[in-house]
């Protein structure tokens, strides 16, 4: 049994040892996670509080964040081994375009919540002027269509 244990830890080190390269990218991303998991969380109570409802903290939005941040550090972890192991002749950075990607999807919504948290009119401007330049990036990439 102790040899069976040996062979699962080892291998699960190996594992763990293939995806070194990529912990400073993992990270970053459940790090954006985290902050607009918190900050979606006082904002809710922060709009609850506004319309006179009365709050509670919902273990279905948690678990909804645990499953996102499972699939995300699947996604990039697999874009990571087809970069790496796959089209390793290619330098195509596919990694780190999903991640930011994923990051920047979870700025946007940090913007969307810290407007609804501060009086701040700053974090309203900055949602508008990206979803401005989206509209147009967007926009042109259609004409060209």
């Amino acid at each position: 049994m102790e040899a069976l244990y040996r062979y699962a830890n080892g291998a699960l080190l190996g594992v763990a040892a293939l995806f070194t390269p990529i912990k400073s990218v993992i990270l970053c991303a459940l790090l954006f996670i985290f902050i607009d998991f918190v900050t979606g969380v006082l904002a809710s109570r922060c709009e609850a509080k506004h319309r006179g409802e009365r709050w509670f903290f919902s273990s279905h939005e948690a678990w909804r964040t645990i499953r996102k941040a499972g699939f995300v550090i699947l996604t990039i972890a697999m874009s990571w081994l087809v970069e790496s192991c796959v089209l390793d002749f290619l330098t195509l950075n596919v990694t780190r375009l999903i991640t930011g990607v994923i990051c920047g999807v979870e700025l946007w919504s940090f913007l969307e919540n810290a407007s609804v948290l501060s009086d701040a009119k700053v974090f309203e401007w900055l949602r508008q002027y990206v979803k401005r330049k989206v509209e147009k990036e967007i926009g042109e990439y259609d004409k060209d269509q």
